[in-house]
């Protein structure tokens, strides 16, 4: 069987220089086939392929020990004997493919960058191969993928669902304190076989919109801070503002882990001691809205999250879920480049 150069194409397969312990022959990072610069021949096999080394944001390795100890939040496939006969072929893969980080990203495994961390510790295995090398090419119709030895699902159908958190429920899909949590609102969609998580997180104090998705590599994009997703707010806040609060909030204010400043700020309604505002943002940090406005002096009463990108909450009513629409799912994709 071929192994795979670095843009997943195929390539004379190198006998690897040992074996795990499951007796499964193990890729290793970086092995060069045939016809690689410096043989002084060029392979037809490998003839035309492309140059171009894996993309990755930054320059650094996925970190190895990160990936072993990393939690592996696959839902194991229903059926875990695959249709394939085992051989010492090993995987296959394919030039046109996706990217194996990219497939375990939208299986929700991990992050992509996670997955680049279980792969490069060796818990990544495609059609019966340990697999270590980044950035190889699969088809994920045919591939047999498994993590910790569990194979996983890859063809589910993406959910993309818009939910209006209630006040005092928890951002989590499960609560070890019998609190209540977004996991139980879609207890049955779940036990229906539906793999959900949600995108980011409301504190248990604040209501309104969360997104909840299968789709993985679209819910990392969305919490990532490079692609700076705008998330609207309407915030009670305890005194009357003065109109010189919008130019001190876009200027910036410093926090302990750092400045944050706001997008727009708009007064909506003031009366009897009391700010009714609209603030946008792209910052995602932790309670970030109230300790923003805390530390300027309006302390925050009551807060609603209104908007996620292109997203309304609308009048969605608390505790209620609906389906996002073709156009909402486009501009989430545009807006992280998918």
């Amino acid at each position: 069987m071929a192994s795979a150069s670095r843009d997943g194409t195929p390539g004379p397969r190198k006998k690897p220089a040992r074996a795990q312990q499951t007796g499964k022959p193990v890729r290793k990072a970086g092995a060069k086939g045939a016809g690689a610069k410096g043989s002084g021949k060029r392979n037809p096999q490998v003839a035309g392929r492309s140059t171009k080394k894996t993309h990755r944001k930054g320059s650094s390795k996925p970190d190895v020990r990160s990936g072993q100890v990393r939690l592996n939040n696959a839902k194991p496939a229903r059926h875990q004997h695959a249709d394939f006969e085992t051989t010492d072929s090993g995987a296959t893969y394919v030039a046109d493919g996706v990217r194996l980080q990219k497939v375990l990203a939208a299986a929700g495994v991990a992050s992509r960058r996670g997955a680049e961390e279980l792969i490069a510790a060796g818990r990544v295995e495609v059609d019966g191969e340990v697999v270590t090398e980044q950035g190889l090419r699969i088809d994920p119709d045919t591939a047999v993928i498994r993590v910790d030895g569990a194979r996983v699902i890859i063809d589910e159908d993406k959910q993309y669902l818009a939910l209006n958190k209630p006040k005092g429920w928890q951002s989590t899909m499960s609560d070890d304190q019998g609190r209540p949590c977004v996991g139980d609102i879609v207890a049955e969609r779940v036990m229906a076989g539906q793999r959900l998580f949600h995108v980011g997180r409301l504190d248990a104090d604040t209501e309104g919109l969360l997104l909840l998705t299968n789709d993985g590599e679209l819910a990392h994009r969305l919490m990532h801070p490079s692609y700076e997703i705008p998330k609207t707010y309407l915030a009670t806040l305890r005194g009357e503002v003065p109109r010189s609060l919008g130019r001190v909030l876009k200027a910036g204010v410093e926090l302990e882990d750092g400045p944050v400043a706001v997008d727009s700020f708009t007064p909506v309604e003031v009366h009897e001691g009391q700010s009714l505002v609209r603030i946008t943002l792209h910052e995602g940090r932790n309670r970030i809205v109230r300790r923003m406005m805390e530390e300027v002096g309006f302390p925050v009463t009551a807060l609603v999250r209104t908007h996620v990108g292109a997203v309304a909450l609308g009048e969605q009513r608390p505790g209620s879920l609906r389906v996002l629409g073709k156009n909402e799912i486009g501009a989430l994709y545009k807006a992280v480049g998918l």
